[in-house]
This record gives structure tokens, sequence and C-alpha cells, in this order.
């Protein structure tokens, strides 16, 4: 298993619409382990780690996010796996 970490920003019409909520459940879902969390300007962070070709899938699927996201980018960069198991939201910083 080629085992990757990502990190991305999502900006849009993605606070107050569950996004946290729905990427917990759909990295749950691919049996991905990172975290979420929304940030003060108003765009949502997310890393996940897994293998490389499930982590592909999650970062197409933010792309859309749930029915009431409206998402106009999203920006991707390698990362530092933490080694977190599992998927959480997490507080604003």
């Amino acid at each position: 298993m080629n085992r990757i970490a990502v990190r991305l920003i999502v900006r849009g019409r993605v606070q107050g619409v569950g996004f946290r909520w729905w990427a917990c459940e759909e990295a749950r879902r691919l049996g991905l382990d990172g975290w979420v969390r929304n940030l003060a300007d108003g765009s949502v962070e997310l890393l996940a780690a897994g293998p490389e070709t499930v982590v592909a899938e999650f970062v197409g699927s933010c792309g859309v996010g749930p029915s009431g996201a409206r998402v106009s980018s999203v920006e991707r960069q390698a990362a530092a796996d933490d080694a977190a198991r599992g998927y959480e939201a997490r507080p604003t910083p």
C-alpha cells in the first residue's frame, strides 16, 4: 500500500452547509485517516492520509462536497502524515 497524505484548502460556500460532517463521513467510508476544520477566512482545511488512489477519490469528492456546498476551488499540497487513525472534525484554530 502506497500511503500518502495531502492537505486541502476548500473555498467557496463551504461553511454552514455541513461540509465538515460530510467530509468525515466520506473519509470514513473510504477508510482514510486525518481531520477537517473550518478556517477563520471561510474556507475548510482538510488532511487526508491513505492509499494514493483512495486519497485521489476523496480529493475529487471534495471538489463537489455536500448538496448545500458551492465549491469554487480546492488547493491540494503534499503533507506530512501525522499518523492519525480515524477521521475527525477539529475546532477552528
